[in-house]
């Protein structure tokens, strides 16, 4: 069923709390005839990258950082921020830089990832990275991150492991496995 978009009549913006959070209000009305009013947290920034390093037809390289939301160390993707002025790809390349000390010789922006797009506009693109090769660059973290190989052909154990959590590392996991296989 196909349904047009619900027709915004007002957009007011708010700070929230102390921080620079920005939030959207939204005054709505839908085809029925509705009125409601949804808020929506306002992007900041450029949108982010998840990048899927290939350090061989079957090898993904993970890193096990800090996660501060949850007090522990999780392992996952290479992950970042676009800065102003760059590309997905330009990002991607730079994080993997950065984070897993390799540089790619062949990029590919497979398809854009929301986190909740029921109130929250950001998005992160998911970046397939392959022709590894070792390049760092200086990053943001506070220690040298562990990179850990991973085979794709053992998804089903990385997925089911405490310390491998975060939604857009084993969403982008399964679609490049996928995506591999149909172009093999």
């Amino acid at each position: 069923m196909t349904r047009s978009l619900p027709v915004i009549h007002a957009i007011t913006e708010r700070s929230e709390g102390s921080s620079d959070r920005k939030v959207e209000e939204l005054d709505l009305e839908f085809s029925n005839g509705e009125r409601r009013r949804f808020q929506r947290l306002k992007p900041s920034g450029h949108g982010a990258v998840v990048v899927v390093p290939m350090l061989d037809a079957e090898t993904v390289l993970l890193v096990r950082e800090y996660a501060a939301g949850l007090h522990r160390y999780e392992l996952g993707l290479v992950k970042g921020r676009i800065d102003a002025g760059e590309s997905p790809t330009l990002a991607a390349n730079r994080e993997l830089k950065e984070e897993a000390g390799y540089g790619a010789g062949r990029i590919d922006v497979l398809r854009a990832l929301s986190l909740a797009p029921t109130y929250m506009s950001h998005q992160s693109w998911l970046v397939l990275a392959r022709d590894l090769y070792p390049e760092r660059l200086p990053g943001d973290e506070p220690e040298e991150l562990e990179v850990v190989p991973w085979k794709l052909a053992e998804l089903d154990q990385l997925m089911l492991r405490e310390d491998f959590s975060e939604g857009r590392s084993l969403a982008a996991l399964f679609i490049v496995r996928e995506w591999l296989g149909t172009r093999s």
